[in-house]
């Protein structure tokens, strides 16, 4: 039979020992002994709020590609910005990411805060992601706890409380095991365990480094754990987008700065901050048209809520139907427009992708 490590300090060098032997390979990632690039890491971890690595990796590259610094991401326009983002969702990260950009650029010298707590002062940055920035860069002894972190260590203590009444107590856990030196390597080795053995559904507790210690393991129960309380369900709204061609031409807008897609390139569309009855959707139409409404809706879910959107095509002959307020976009050219998720769909349907 395995011995417990018994103290948390014991079962963080097992950690580190595992992840030594077994971390991941990616993109944003120094390398064993060598230094990590803030920016690097603050980009990777706006990036990957409610984002999986699979899909954080290409966009990543070629954020870093286009933007290698602080200082060419802040002299961006946001439009540009906004369009390469375009496919990740949650736009408000990068809105946020712009705007961070631009406070470290040119308020802080291009330097960014090494304290979690200054790092919280930063435009997008929450506890989480100020964590992980201060000890991935910085090797700052900060609990950076996500999902991830949240399910080992429920699982590690059989946390009884339903997660969101449970998180002082988890966080409470991760700062016992800090330990005294690679506090970036213990992060980034909690969030690897987490992904890769520790997994939501069949977790591979024989090859965990801290099986010796886990309560629900011993129990035989890893699955049932962590405990979630009852998930309310998505509210449900209906609206409408309107797809107007001129010859090989679409019109797109731009939408507001603030609120849902803010600063998006998009096709015209019924508020998406309320549900709209269908009686009322051609009020919201850029023009008069003999518009058409496509048989099948588009679906879509946001974070509070899921959207079905009706599609209403129609042609025009007329060069600005919306006066300043539109412009004509190319058919050929339209998936480098950086359109939203939930336009691209409307696109697709209308036999535009």
């Amino acid at each position: 039979m395995i011995e417990p490590f018994q103290t948390p300090r014991k079962r963080a060098a097992a950690l580190l020992a595992w992840y030594d032997a077994h971390r991941r390979d990616l993109p944003w990632r120094a390398g064993p002994g060598e230094r990590a690039d803030p920016y690097a890491v603050w980009l990777s971890e706006i990036m990957l709020q409610q984002t999986t690595v699979a899909t954080v990796r290409g966009y990543y590259e070629a954020f870093l590609a286009r933007w290698p610094t602080v200082e060419a991401l802040a002299a961006a326009p946001l439009e540009d910005v906004l369009a390469a983002w375009a496919g990740l969702g949650y736009y408000a990260r990068a809105r946020n990411l712009h705007a961070c950009a631009g406070r470290v650029a040119r308020e802080l010298g291009g330097r960014f805060p090494q304290s979690e707590a200054a790092l919280r002062g930063l435009p997008g940055v929450g506890p989480y992601t100020a964590g992980a920035i201060a000890a991935i860069a910085f090797d700052a002894p900060s609990a950076a706890i996500d999902g991830n972190v949240e399910r080992v260590m429920a699982r590690l203590h059989a946390i009884a409380a339903p997660l969101r009444q449970a998180k002082p107590l988890v966080r409470e856990k991760v700062e016992e095991m800090l330990p005294a030196a690679r506090a970036g390597d213990f992060a980034q080795a909690l969030m690897d365990l987490g992904a890769t053995v520790c997994t939501p559904r069949a977790p591979n507790c024989g090859a965990c480094p801290l099986a010796a210690d886990c309560v629900a393991y011993r129990c035989g129960v890893a699955e049932a754990y962590p405990i979630k309380g009852k998930k309310a369900e998505k509210p449900k709204r209906r609206g409408a987008i309107f797809v107007l061609q001129r010859g090989d031409f679409a019109l797109l807008a731009r939408r507001p700065p603030k609120g849902l897609l803010g600063g998006m390139s998009a096709f015209p569309a019924t508020p998406f901050d309320r549900d709209v009855p269908p009686d009322d959707w051609l009020g919201f139409a850029p023009c008069p048209a003999a518009w058409r409404a496509l048989p099948e809706s588009v679906a879509h879910v946001f974070t509070h809520f899921a959207l079905s959107a009706t599609v209403f095509v129609a042609r025009t002959t007329s060069p600005r139907p919306l006066g300043s307020a539109g412009r004509w976009a190319a058919l050929s050219d339209l998936d480098k427009e950086g359109l939203p998720t939930l336009m691209r769909k409307a696109a697709a349907a209308a036999g535009l992708l």
